[in-house]
């Protein structure tokens, strides 16, 4: 109330009319100091006090600086600047986020294509196999459809030379098939003959020209038996090891290669030239 009455009476200070005024001033009626305006006017004049000594008792309260500025529009702008931030950090992490779901789907595309041809490949793998299979069922058929091979048949003659005469010259003509059969009725009738292993020799002949590799290899086997000093013999074990080749067995080609060389070092050029690319067909060490 103190600070109400000073103010009031400052007011009336500075509307009190002077002593020494003219008197046609005097007789002029004066406003009301008090009228409503500025009773409006006091009234603000107090809340701002009123607002500043909170301030300052806040201040002495709290032991804090006081800061006095225009709070409205300082507020509006760090109000302002908060949203700003918020919408730049929203914007940052939806651009983050649309950067990795970017890089996950060009993962799950690649990974797509890789599946892809994976497929692609295991039905390729998967078709091969099926004709594999068929392949060999229509061989297993043919096989099964076609007449038993026939025992070997008895030599033309009781004579071990007539015989092997006989059978040596359907293989001179040209007859393999029949040569075939002669020389293998000659081993079956005169298995410890002097001509058998020679006999056997031409039969794995034979059977190689018709790539019966496995009956070949036999018949081979049979004829070098013993290692025999003769003129076939380098060429039998050589046909040996091609024939182990043609059956997918290399380690066993190679030891028969190797043996070619140890036996017959002085075997013709012709099968020592065969035997070094058959080394190489068979990837034997050097």
């Amino acid at each position: 109330m103190k600070l109400k009455a000073a103010l009031l009476a400052a007011v009336l200070a500075l509307t009190a009319v002077p002593a020494l005024a003219p008197a046609s001033m005097a007789q002029t009626p004066m406003p009301d100091p008090l009228d409503d305006r500025s009773a409006k006017r006091l009234d603000k004049m107090e809340k701002v006090v009123r607002e500043l000594r909170s301030i300052v008792f806040q201040g002495r309260d709290t032991g804090k600086p006081v800061v006095v500025q225009a709070a409205e529009t300082d507020a509006q702008i760090a109000a302002m600047s908060d949203r700003m931030r918020d919408l730049e950090q929203t914007l940052t992490k939806l651009n983050g986020q649309n950067e990795g779901l970017t890089h996950d789907l060009d993962e799950a595309r690649r990974a797509n294509e890789a599946e892809k041809a994976r497929g692609d490949a295991l039905d390729q793998r998967l078709a091969a196999l099926e004709k594999r299979i068929a392949d060999q069922e229509a061989a297993a058929a043919a096989a099964a459809a076609a007449p038993p091979v026939a025992a070997a048949p008895a030599p033309a003659s009781t004579d071990p030379a007539t015989a092997f005469s006989s059978a040596r010259q359907m293989l001179l003509d040209g007859d393999y098939a029949g040569a075939e059969q002669a020389f293998a009725g000659y081993v079956e009738a005169f298995p410890d003959s002097a001509k058998a292993p020679e006999a056997r020799y031409w039969l794995g002949e034979t059977q190689f020209v018709r790539e019966a590799y496995s009956d070949a290899a036999g018949s081979y086997l049979g004829a070098v038996r013993g290692w025999p000093k003769t003129s076939w013999a380098p060429d039998a074990v050589l046909k040996l090891s091609r024939s182990l080749v043609a059956l997918k067995k290399p380690a066993d080609a190679c030891k028969t290669l190797d043996e070619l060389a140890k036996r017959y070092p002085k075997a013709p050029a012709t099968i020592t030239s065969k035997a070094a690319s058959t080394r190489v067909q068979a990837k034997c060490a050097a």
